[in-house]
């Protein structure tokens, strides 16, 4: 496997980049969780632009190392310093937007966690193969943001969203495939083989032939993926003028239940009426 510099900001990265042939992974490792801050998105947005630009490239493959795929954004630091949400939104817009608008298909391995801005890598990809312990989720409405949405959706059809964006709630590989959102699922320890394999296919194919298959694609589809997202965007800026917003941070970084108006349990204590 060979190692690839592209250009890009200075210092240590959240994520390394490998080489196979025309196949090049993106590998995040940012431990414990792989939650980037908003230096972290942007560097990824720019690895991602600058592989597309990659002549040599033919598929993009990206995973992350540790105990899951993606936790998206960093809420520590948007608890320290909540002035940076703006420069976060611009990353994880940029970062979706490289993904999604890149030249070269995209093949998205994921496994344990697939969180919020893991969710949005997940959306912008072309291809989507998951080990059967990952899950997905939005846990946006309990960090006091919005986003997601729109990348969740390219997944999953609307009232599901709906459902796991109200709620919070994350669900199972094996409902995400019976529901279509992945093209596969396997055991852990075949995850990288498996979409390396799908890689490898691609690759053989004329690369004129896939970079216009993808652009025409791209414009099939209902509505426009990142005006959507950037609608999203503007409601998380909102939702951070709340006391709820920033109760809901502190409250996870504290490890601890957020304090909001709460009300009886209609059927009552014993689930019945």
């Amino acid at each position: 496997m060979q190692k690839t510099q592209y250009p890009g900001p200075a210092g240590a990265l959240p994520f390394r980049i490998e080489r196979e042939g025309g196949i090049a992974e993106v590998v995040i490792d940012h431990p414990p969780v792989n939650a980037l801050d908003a230096s972290g998105w942007h560097s990824l947005a720019e690895a991602f632009d600058a592989i597309g630009r990659d002549d040599s490239v033919r598929v993009i493959v990206v995973r992350g190392e540790g105990r899951g795929f993606c936790a998206g954004v960093d809420i520590k630091e948007l608890a320290t310093y909540p002035e940076r949400i703006v420069a976060v939104n611009a990353g994880n817009y940029e970062t979706f937007r490289a993904l999604h608008r890149n030249p070269k298909p995209v093949i998205a391995a994921v496994h344990g966690f697939v969180l919020g801005g893991g969710i949005g890598l997940c959306g912008a990809a072309d291809i989507v193969v998951a080990s059967d312990c990952a899950r997905f989720g939005v846990p946006e409405i309990d960090r006091g943001a919005m986003g997601g949405g729109a990348h969740l959706q390219r997944m999953f059809g609307v009232q599901k969203v709906r459902s796991m964006y109200f709620t919070g709630d994350m669900i199972g590989a094996a409902e995400a495939w019976r529901l279509g959102a992945l093209e596969r699922v396997v055991p852990l320890a075949d995850l990288r083989h498996a979409a390396l394999t799908i890689a490898r296919q691609i690759a053989n194919k004329s690369p004129a032939m896939v970079r216009l298959a993808k652009e025409a694609l791209n414009g099939i589809e209902d509505g426009d993926l990142e005006d959507k997202y950037r609608w999203e965007q503007g409601f998380t800026l909102q939702a951070y003028m709340t006391q709820d917003s920033g109760e809901a941070r502190a409250a996870f970084v504290e490890k601890r239940d957020a304090q909001f108006e709460r009300f009886a349990d209609p059927l009552g204590a014993d689930g019945c009426n």
